[in-house]
């Protein structure tokens, strides 16, 4: 097996993976970012703590270890221009692409590229953890009614708009209204945001897609229980995910949190939708 490296951000998703290369015997060597990566993703391991910005000295050390693959593993927190402090090789990188304002997923691929053009081969999360993604179907014992129907077809479209213009992956829409789009602060941030401006009666639906031209490399969506925890806080009643390219940190545990708090969980199949955007 291919020596593999890993660059870790937060959340389980990076510990999994270090576990299931020791069961398998898969070699690997670890960078984790700062400010993103829990602290214990280190402990019992040998470990290059890097910011963003020191993309030179994070492959400098996959190369001295003979690492071939590299996965980006793990949500971030992206900084602006000011707080990134780039070394010699991110500063080349960003000199070539001229300083421009881009969207996560046009930079994200822009990096990828500009990485595997010095010999470094960038793979996805998918390709190295098994049953993270689910078909199209609901998950659990909940089933959206009719209006929550209509909510999911209608956020689908509204993310799958955004989603083209590159700014976020997710939408909640109530009854038809559109309480908030995602911009830079992430789902969590965007579902305590729409509470203060939810209506009365039904609640609202959470709609998380991947954006119709989507690195698949890195940045697909991910939910996890915490995400089911801040939907019921905030009297909303569910959520769609893509099938088939929606990350889920653990599916048993999140099926049966979202039954224990009465939500539902539908993946839905997007595919011609986002094909003919």
């Amino acid at each position: 097996m291919k020596k593999l490296g890993i660059v870790a951000g937060g959340g389980k998703l990076p510990k999994q993976l270090i576990d299931k290369c020791k069961k398998e015997g898969r070699p690997y060597v670890l960078a984790a970012l700062k400010k993103n990566a829990s602290k214990d993703i280190a402990k019992g391991e040998e470990c290059l703590w890097i910011r963003f910005g020191e993309a030179g000295k994070c492959l400098e050390y996959f190369k001295s270890q003979g690492v071939e693959e590299v996965v980006l593993i793990g949500f971030v927190k992206r900084p602006s221009l000011f707080d990134l402090r780039p070394d010699a090789y991110s500063l080349k990188f960003l000199k070539e692409i001229g300083f421009s304002a881009f969207g996560d997923n046009n930079l994200l691929t822009k990096v990828i590229n500009y990485i595997e053009k010095d010999g470094m081969k960038i793979i996805g999360v998918h390709e190295v953890l098994d049953n993270l993604t689910v078909p199209a179907g609901v998950l659990g014992k909940i089933t959206p009614d009719e209006q929550a129907k209509k909510d999911i077809e209608y956020g689908s479209k509204i993310a799958l708009g955004i989603g083209n213009l590159d700014i976020g992956q997710s939408v909640i829409v109530q009854q038809g209204i559109v309480l908030g789009v995602e911009g830079v602060e992430g789902t969590d941030n965007l579902i305590k945001r729409c509470k203060k401006l939810s209506r009365p009666g039904l609640g609202g639906i959470l709609v998380k897609i991947k954006k119709p031209n989507q690195e698949k490399r890195a940045d697909l969506p991910t939910i996890g229980c915490r995400t089911l925890v801040n939907l019921k806080k905030s009297g909303f009643r569910g959520v769609a995910i893509q099938a088939n390219y929606t990350l889920i940190v653990d599916k048993e545990a999140l099926i049966k949190k979202a039954d224990d708090l009465g939500l539902f969980i539908e993946a839905i199949d997007l595919e011609d939708n986002v094909n003919n955007v």
